[in-house]
C-alpha cells in the first residue's frame, strides 16, 4: 500500500490542484514529463528483448563452451561459435522488434477515453493522457485509469476483482471529515485497472500508470493473461523438446567421453547437436507469424489487442455473444408506449422520456431512442434525485418534480419487465388502481405476446414520495405498473450470412443473455437458429458444475442469464474440451471476455469491454469474424509448418550425425558446421511466416495435437537417419572419401535434405499440387546456392570445408532426391492417418 494524503484537501494541495481540475497548459506540462519516462521505458524494452535472445540455457551453455575453447587455446573455434550465435540473437532481435512495433502501431488505433475536467469544462482524452491532478469524470462502463480519491459520488459501485480478487461489487463514497482516505479498503479511494459497474462520481487523480497499486503490483508479480489454448499448447510442445534434448545431449557427451575424446571437443559437440535439435528460432517465428496475422486481420478493420489470441481464434470451435448490439443493429427505437391494458398511452411514454432524459449513468441505445421522443412537456419537470441502473436489479429510478420546493415528488421506474413487476403492488388501469394479483397473468400474457413478435419489452412504473432523505434502493417497493416499452432492435444486415459461414468453418454458434427466452427464440429464429434448444438462468443457478459441464455443448440459447452467470457458462464450455469466443460489447460482458479463450469486441463498446477484449472490430460487421477465423488458422497452419520441419529434419540429421560419431574415427561434422548449418536452414523458416496456406487447412479448427508431432518428429526423423546411413555408405565405402570430404559433403547433404524438406512438410497436398510463398522459395534456392559455393570460397577452410569434385556433388543431389521422394510418401501416409482418425472421431 503506498503512502498518501489523508484528506481530500491535502490531496488536492498533494497533487498541486483544484477541484475544476488543471488547466490546459499545467496538465501539457505534466504530460510532457510523463513522456519522457515513457520514453526511457521503450529504450529499456529494447534493451530487455535483446537479453531476451539470450535466455535460451543452449545459449548459455553454447557461451561457456566457448570460453571453454579459449582457455585451451582455440580461440578460432571459439571466435566462430560467438559469430553464429550472435547472427542468430540478432535475426531474432530484429525480427521480434518488427514485430513488436507493428503490433504497437496496430494497438494505437483502439482509443480509450477518459472524461477530464480541464479549467472546469469537460474534456475527453485518451486514458495515456490523463495524469495526477486532473479531475476524472466517472460513469458505468468506465476503467479507472488512475489511483485517486473521489470528491464527488452518486451510487457508486466498482468492480475491483482486478486488483483484490474479490468478486462482490466495492461501494465507493466521498469519506467523512472523521475517515481517513489511505488503504484499498477505504471506500473514498479508486484504483487503476478497476472499473465503474454503476452510478457517478468525480475523482482526483493521485497516481497514474506504473506508479498506482495496480503498477506496482504488476511489475512485481509480473501479471499475465491466464494460459490461452495457443500458449499451453506451446509450453507442452517445449517441456518435451527439452526432455528429448537433455537425454540426448548427456548420453552424446558421455559416450564421446568414454571413447577418450577431446573434453572440450565431446562438449561443444554435444551442445552443437542440442542447438541443431532445438527450434531456438521458435520465439521469433512465432512473433513474425503473429504480427503478420495482425496485419491482415487490420486491413480487415480487425485489431488484435493480444497476439496470441489470433491462433486461438483459428483454433476457436464455439463463439458464444450477447444478442443486444453484437447479432442486433444496437440502433433502438421506440415501437410504442403501451398502458397496462395494451393500448397506446401518452403518459407511460412522458415517464419513459423522463426517466431516460434525467439518467446519468452509462449511455445507451434504449434511453438514447427515448430522449429522441418529442412532443412531450419535458421541460417542466426537474430531476430530484436517482437510483442508478445496475446489472442486478436491471432497473432505473429517478426522482422527479415540477421544481426542487416540489413537495410531492414521481419516482418513475422503467426497466426489464419482470425486475419491474416484482417491486410493484399495484396497476393503473382505466378502471382506476387494482391490485397487482388481479392483472398479473394478464400482464404477462401481453409480454409473451409481444416478446413473440419480437419487440424487446421494458416495463414502466411509478410512485409519489415524499419530499427530504436521500433515494436508496430499498424505496423501489410498492409501485403502481403504468405499462409497457415496446423496442424493435432487428438483426444485423449479413447476420445470419455471418453465422452460417461460421458453421461451416465449424465454429459452433450460442447466444447468452438476459432476454426473456420468447424475445431470444424470435430473434435466434431471425438469424437462423432453427428449434434451438434453451436453457434458462434459473436452471444453470440450479445445476452443479459437473451437470453444466455435460450440458453446455448441447445448449443454443442460454436466456434469462445474470451477468456472473456468462463467466460460469464459458468456464464449462472449456472444460468441455472447446476453445471458446465471447462477442460483447457491454458493462456486464467484462468477465466474460476475460474467461474467453478469445474475448471480441466492437470499438464502439465500453471502455472496459473493449481493455478486457483481444480482439477488437473497428466495424459491426459479423461477417470479419469468418474471415478473422481464416486468418487465425493461416496463422496457426504457419506456426505448425515450423514446427514439423524443424523438429522432423533436425532431429533425424542430429540423431544420424550422434550415431555415427560412436563408429567413425572422426567427428561426422565439426561442432562448428553444426552451427552454421543449423543458421542457414533456419533463414529460411523465418520466410515461413509469409508462406501461402492450402485452403483445405483453414476449413475447419485446428488444434495442438502433441501426440502428433512427436509421431511426426519420430517418423521424419527415422527416415533421415535411413537416408543418413545411406550418405555414410555412399561416402565412405563407395566415393572412398577423406575426413574433410566426409565433413563437406554431409554438411552439404544434411543442408539440402532440410532445405528442401521445407517444400514437402509445408502442404498436406502433393509436392507439386501446392505453391510456395515467393519469399520462402527464393531464401531456400538462396541459401542451397550459398552452401555449395561456400566450399569453394575464402571462407570455406575457416568452417573446415573443402572443395568437392562434380561426382561427390552429383552423389549428394541424387541422395537428396530420393530423400524427397521417400519424405512425400511418408507425408501422405501420415497426414492419410490423422485425417481417418478425426473423420472417425
Amino acid at each position: 500500500m503506498k503512502e498518501g494524503p489523508e484528506s481530500i484537501e491535502q490531496a488536492l494541495r498533494w497533487v498541486d490542484s483544484r477541484m475544476e481540475g488543471l488547466s490546459a497548459d499545467e496538465a501539457a506540462r505534466r504530460l510532457a514529463r510523463g513522456a519522457e519516462t515513457r520514453d526511457e521505458d521503450r529504450q529499456c524494452g529494447r534493451w530487455s528483448l535483446f537479453l531476451h535472445q539470450f535466455r535460451s540455457p543452449l545459449v548459455a551453455l553454447l557461451l561457456v563452451a566457448m570460453l571453454l575453447s579459449l582457455c585451451v587455446g582455440d580461440r578460432m573455434e571459439a571466435w566462430i561459435v560467438l559469430g553464429v550465435v550472435l547472427m542468430s540473437t540478432l535475426v531474432g532481435f530484429w525480427q521480434e522488434s518488427r514485430a513488436a512495433d507493428a503490433v504497437v502501431a496496430l494497438l494505437a488505433v483502439i482509443r480509450v477515453k477518459a472524461s477530464v475536467l480541464r479549467g472546469g469544462r469537460t474534456l475527453e482524452v485518451d486514458v495515456a493522457e490523463v495524469v495526477p491532478g486532473d479531475v476524472v469524470v466517472l460513469s458505468a462502463g468506465d476503467t479507472i485509469p488512475g489511483d485517486g480519491v473521489l470528491l464527488e459520488s452518486k451510487h457508486l459501485f466498482v468492480d475491483e476483482s482486478s486488483l483484490t480478487g474479490e468478486s462482490e461489487l466495492a461501494e465507493k463514497r466521498v469519506a467523512l471529515a472523521a475517515e481517513g482516505l489511505v488503504g484499498i479498503g477505504r471506500p473514498a479511494r479508486v484504483f487503476h485497472g478497476t472499473h465503474v459497474v454503476g452510478g457517478t462520481a468525480r475523482a482526483l487523480m493521485l497516481r497514474t500508470g506504473r506508479d498506482t497499486e495496480f503498477g506496482g503490483i504488476s511489475r512485481r508479480l509480473r501479471l499475465r493473461a491466464p494460459e490461452t489454448e495457443f500458449e499451453a499448447g506451446l509450453r507442452r510442445f517445449g517441456e518435451m523438446l527439452l526432455r528429448v534434448t537433455l537425454v540426448f545431449v548427456i548420453a552424446i557427451f558421455a559416450i564421446n567421453v568414454f571413447l577418450e575424446r577431446p573434453v572440450p571437443e565431446a562438449f561443444l559437440f554435444a551442445l552443437a547437436l542440442a542447438v541443431g535439435i532445438t527450434p531456438e528460432l521458435l520465439p521469433a517465428i512465432v512473433s513474425i507469424t503473429l504480427a503478420r496475422g495482425a496485419r491482415r486481420m487490420a486491413a480487415e478493420h480487425v485489431i488484435v489487442r493480444r497476439l496470441s489470441a489470433i491462433e486461438d481464434f483459428g483454433c476457436m470451435d464455439v463463439l458464444c455473444s450477447d444478442k443486444t448490439g453484437t447479432l442486433t443493429e444496437g440502433r433502438v427505437g421506440l415501437l410504442g408506449a403501451l398502458d397496462a391494458e395494451g393500448y397506446p398511452s401518452e403518459t407511460v411514454r412522458l415517464h419513459a422520456v423522463l426517466n431516460a432524459r434525467f439518467e446519468s449513468g452509462f449511455g445507451n441505445p434504449i434511453d438514447d431512442a427515448l430522449r429522441r421522443e418529442s412532443g412531450l412537456e419535458v421541460g417542466a419537470y426537474v430531476k430530484l434525485d436517482e437510483v442508478p441502473y445496475d446489472f442486478m436489479r436491471k432497473r432505473l429510478s429517478v426522482v422527479v418534480g415540477r421544481d426542487a420546493d416540489d413537495p410531492m415528488r414521481l419516482m418513475i421506474t422503467k426497466g426489464a419487465f419482470a425486475k419491474v413487476l416484482e417491486v410493484c403492488s399495484h396497476v393503473a388501469t382505466a378502471d382506476g388502481v387494482l391490485p397487482m394479483d388481479a392483472m398479473r397473468v394478464e400482464l404477462l400474457r401481453r409480454f409473451v405476446e409481444h416478446g413473440r413478435a419480437g419487440h424487446r419489452v421494458l416495463g414502466v412504473a411509478t410512485r409519489e414520495v415524499a419530499a427530504g432523505g436521500g433515494l436508496r434502493q430499498e424505496d423501489e417497493r410498492e409501485m403502481c405498473f403504468e405499462g409497457f416499452l415496446l423496442f424493435e432492435d432487428p438483426p444485423k444486415e449479413g447476420a445470419a450470412a455471418a453465422l452460417a459461414e461460421l458453421g461451416r468453418l465449424g465454429v459452433g454458434f450460442k447466444v447468452i443473455t438476459g432476454d426473456h427466452r420468447v424475445v431470444a427464440e424470435r430473434v435466434a429464429e431471425q438469424l437462423g437458429l432453427a428449434h434451438p434448444v434453451v436453457l434458462t438462468g434459473d436452471a444453470v443457478h440450479r445445476m452443479q458444475d459437473a451437470a453444466l459441464v455435460g450440458r453446455v455443448g448441447r445448449v443454443d440459447l442460454f436466456v434469462e442469464i445474470e451477468p456472473s452467470q456468462k463467466e460460469r457458462i464459458l468456464i464449462a464450455l472449456k472444460k468441455a474440451g472447446h476453445v471458446v469466443g465471447y462477442l460483447g460489447d457491454g458493462i456486464n460482458d467484462a468477465s466474460a471476455l476475460h474467461a474467453a479463450d478469445v474475448g471480441i469486441s466492437v470499438d464502439g463498446a465500453v471502455d472496459v469491454a473493449k481493455e478486457a477484449a483481444d480482439i477488437v472490430l473497428l466495424r459491426r460487421d459479423l461477417g470479419v469474424l469468418a474471415r478473422g477465423v481464416r486468418n487465425g488458422r493461416l496463422t496457426f497452419a504457419n506456426t505448425l509448418k515450423y514446427l514439423h520441419i524443424t523438429t522432423s529434419a533436425n532431429f533425424g540429421n542430429m540423431f544420424g550425425m550422434a550415431v555415427a560419431s560412436l563408429f567413425l574415427p572422426f567427428l561426422p561434422l565439426l561442432p562448428k558446421q553444426i552451427l552454421l548449418n543449423n543458421f542457414l536452414s533456419d533463414l529460411p523458416a523465418l520466410a515461413i511466416a509469409a508462406d501461402s496456406v492450402d485452403p483445405e487447412q483453414i476449413e475447419r479448427p485446428c488444434r495442438w495435437d502433441q501426440h502428433f508431432i512427436r509421431r511426426f518428429m519420430i517418423a521424419f526423423g527415422l527416415l533421415s537417419s535411413l537416408f543418413d546411413a545411406l550418405t555414410f555408405w555412399v561416402l565412405l565405402c563407395f566415393l572412398k572419401a577423406s575426413e574433410g570430404e566426409f565433413q563437406t559433403a554431409w554438411f552439404l547433404e544434411s543442408l539440402m535434405t532440410e532445405l528442401f524438406i521445407i517444400l514437402v512438410i509445408r502442404t498436406r497436398r502433393p509436392l507439386f499440387r501446392s505453391r510456395p510463398g515467393r519469399m520462402l522459395s527464393w531464401v531456400a534456392l538462396l541459401v542451397c546456392g550459398v552452401s555449395i559455393l561456400l566450399p569453394f570460397t575464402a571462407l570455406g577452410p575457416v568452417f573446415g570445408l573443402l572443395p568437392l569434385p562434380w561426382y561427390f556433388l552429383l552423389s549428394v543431389i541424387v541422395i537428396t532426391l530420393l530423400y524427397l521422394g521417400a519424405s512425400e510418401s511418408l507425408k501422405r501416409m501420415m497426414f492419410g492417418r490423422l485425417e481417418a482418425a478425426r473423420s472417425g472421431a
